[in-house]
């Protein structure tokens, strides 16, 4: 059976809007603990002129089982965010979420290891004062290459191994039939290894990540670097691997939320091993919850009975996340 990611941590009986008087603090609080079982502290504790809004994008983005992208998606994204702010709150929930939603191992680890590539052809790019606009023209010319070589496919065969800057070189304009100029002016010493990195993991179309969602985190983590190089690159190959402008736009978007809560979560102080309590609370109700689901069970709400299996969608996780007494 599929989950739909956050819908299970959701009460799935209220629907993803902020209720009528959304502009409370009080209400907004309220719809926490209905969706919830509890208020989490890091939320409890946000001034009442900011939760509202905050928890309405939150629940609106993230937790939206009805979005372009799917959670487990939207995780990875905030995990490659988080990882290069760096946020330990938000590498922590990313991390379990996205595990929760069905990330692999290699899943997390490759949007992890695409927020480092980001960060370091980000950090080439813009140390060498690369001209803008020659770059964006060489990504066009590379993307209209890609775009004949698509539509005439070559038999794949694994790329052979680079032992020096010269072999690199060759191998990069045998695929993109030029050799960048950042890539030209790369030292021969890095090049080798950084180039069989972007290779075997950016370019690779047998990793366990899709070419579209790593050109998306890519794009999620420049555009809150910000690197408009970088942004130039990864969007035109998120479209060319079929990313839609709601996808791109939503990437952006759980790039500006992870950026905000990190900002609120550091600047707070607030206590790391609650906080991970509570994410770990959130992740056992979610469990639970599926357990139940898996078998057919329904999981009784807080101070009602269970409902029958039947109308099981709308049950919630209060029971579950409730505190023991």
């Amino acid at each position: 059976m599929r989950y739909m990611g956050w819908a299970v941590l959701l009460s799935l009986g209220c629907a993803l809007t902020v209720q009528a008087d959304s502009g409370s603090a009080k209400a907004a609080r309220e719809d926490i603990k209905s969706s919830f079982g509890f208020v989490p502290r890091f939320l409890d504790s946000m001034p009442d002129s900011a939760l509202p809004g905050a928890w309405a994008e939150m629940k609106g983005l993230q937790m939206n089982p009805n979005t372009a992208l799917p959670g487990k998606i939207k995780e990875l994204i905030g995990l490659a965010v988080a990882a290069q702010v760096p946020c330990a709150y938000c590498v922590y929930a990313h991390t379990e979420f996205a595990e929760l939603f069905g990330a692999s191992k290699d899943e997390v680890g490759e949007a992890v290891v695409m927020a480092s590539l980001t960060r370091h052809w980000s950090t080439v790019v813009q140390g060498q004062q690369t001209d803008l606009g020659k770059f964006k023209a060489e990504i066009a010319k590379l993307v209209e290459r890609m775009k004949a070589s698509a539509a005439h496919p070559a038999r794949a065969e694994a790329p052979a191994a680079v032992m020096d800057a010269e072999a690199a070189r060759e191998q990069i304009q045998r695929m993109f039939g030029a050799v960048p100029g950042f890539l030209q002016r790369f030292p021969d010493a890095a090049l080798p290894g950084a180039w069989t990195e972007m290779r075997d993991v950016e370019m690779s179309p047998t990793t366990a990540l899709s070419g579209k969602h790593k050109s998306l985190i890519g794009l999620a983590v420049a555009s809150q670097i910000p690197c408009r190089f970088c942004l130039a690159a990864d969007t035109e190959f998120a479209r060319l691997e079929g990313a839609t402008e709601a996808e791109i736009q939503e990437a952006i978007a759980m790039a500006a939320i992870t950026r905000h809560w990190s900002t609120y979560l550091n600047g707070t102080q607030q206590d790391l091993p609650q906080f991970r309590r509570e994410i770990d609370r959130l992740i056992a109700g979610a469990k639970k919850q599926m357990a139940a689901d898996s078998k057919g069970k329904p999981v009784a709400q807080a101070g009602h009975p269970a409902p029958a299996a039947k109308a099981m969608p709308g049950a919630t996780l209060a029971a579950n996340t409730a505190p023991q007494r």
